[in-house]
C-alpha cells in the first residue's frame, strides 16, 4: 500500500481496502514530561510499534491521538490533562465510527502506564454494548508475553520509533540538566522516593493503586544524554531492530486471526446460548 496511516489515504484507497480486509490498529498516545525527549515521545513509540504490526499482518493505522490520562506527571507544565472517563468516552466514539466504517478487528496499542485505565474500560465497555471483541496491547506487556524484555531496551525503542516515523531530527542533543531534566538515575529514584504513595502502589496494577504526583517532573524517568547526531543514530538503528525484533515475536498475523476466531465464537456460540441475558439482550 502507498502508505498505512489512514489519515494518509484517500477514501477511495480506504474502501478499497475494506473490500479485502479490516484491521487497524490505534495506537493511544500521551502529551507529558519525558525528560530530554520531546513530549510525544510515548505517542510516537506506540504510533511506530502500530505502523510496524499494520505492516505485518496488513493492517491500517488510525493515528494522531495524542491527548490521554498522562498521571502524575501533570506537575510538569508541559504535560497535557485528560481524565480518564473523557477519554474513555472519546475513544469509545472512535472504535464506534470505526466499526461503522467496517474495521471490525480493532487492535488498541499504548506505551503510557496509567493507559490501561482509560483503554482496557473502553475495550470491556465496547464489547459488551456491541457484541464485538476489540483487542487492547500494553507494549510492555506484550513484550513480556513474547518473552521479549522491554525495560532493558526501553530507551533505545523510545528513539527508534521516532526513526520508524522520519522524525529522528524532533529527538534534541545536548539538553541540560534541570527541573525536567535528568540524566541519574539515583536522582530520579531518589525523588520517587519522596512519595509516599510509592508504599501503596504495589497493592493493585500501576499507578491505578492510587493517585499522586511525582515531586518533580525529572522523576518520572533518567534519559539518555544524547551530545551528537552520531549517537543519536546509535540509539535509534537499535531501537528500530529491537521494535523489528518484538513485533517478530508477537507474530501479529496469528494475533488478528484469533481475534477473528473471538469475534466468530461470540456471534456462533455464545450469543444464540445466552444473548437474551447479556448487556443489552442482543440474541
Amino acid at each position: 500500500m502507498r502508505t498505512r496511516f489512514l489519515s494518509k489515504l484517500t477514501n477511495g484507497e480506504v474502501e478499497e481496502y475494506l473490500n479485502q480486509n479490516d484491521i487497524i490498529y490505534v495506537p493511544v498516545g500521551v502529551t507529558e514530561t519525558h525528560g530530554a525527549l520531546p513530549l510525544d515521545s510515548e505517542t510516537v513509540l506506540a504510533e511506530a510499534i502500530a505502523l510496524k504490526m499494520a505492516e505485518a499482518s496488513d493492517g491500517l493505522v488510525l493515528h494522531n491521538l495524542p491527548y490521554f490520562f498522562p498521571g502524575g506527571t501533570i506537575v510538569g507544565r508541559g504535560t497535557i490533562q485528560m481524565s480518564v472517563k473523557d477519554g474513555m468516552a472519546y475513544l469509545d466514539k472512535i472504535a464506534k465510527s470505526l466499526l461503522n466504517q467496517g474495521f471490525r478487528r480493532q487492535i488498541y496499542i499504548t506505551s503510557h502506564g496509567p493507559a490501561h485505565m482509560t483503554v482496557s474500560g473502553m475495550v470491556r465497555d465496547f464489547f459488551d454494548e456491541t457484541k464485538v471483541p476489540v483487542l487492547y496491547m500494553d507494549i510492555l506487556k506484550a513484550g513480556e508475553a513474547a518473552n521479549f524484555n522491554l525495560m532493558d531496551s526501553f530507551h533505545d525503542i523510545s528513539i527508534g520509533a521516532y526513526k520508524v516515523l522520519g522524525r529522528l531530527e524532533d529527538v534534541p542533543l545536548n539538553i541540560p540538566e534541570s527541573h525536567s531534566v535528568t540524566y541519574d538515575v539515583g536522582h530520579m529514584l531518589a525523588g520517587m522516593g519522596k512519595n509516599p504513595a510509592n508504599l501503596l502502589g504495589k497493592y493493585a496494577y500501576q499507578s491505578g493503586a492510587v493517585g499522586s504526583y511525582f515531586d518533580a517532573p525529572s522523576d518520572h524517568m533518567a534519559t539518555p544524554l544524547l551530545k551528537t547526531s552520531e549517537e543519536r543514530e546509535v540509539f535509534a538503528d537499535r531501537g528500530v531492530q529491537a521494535i523489528d525484533e518484538l513485533v517478530n515475536a508477537l507474530d501479529m498475523p496469528a494475533v488478528v486471526e484469533t481475534l477473528r476466531q473471538v469475534d466468530v465464537y461470540t456471534k456462533d456460540r455464545i450469543l444464540p446460548k445466552y444473548g437474551a441475558h447479556l448487556p443489552g439482550g442482543k440474541a
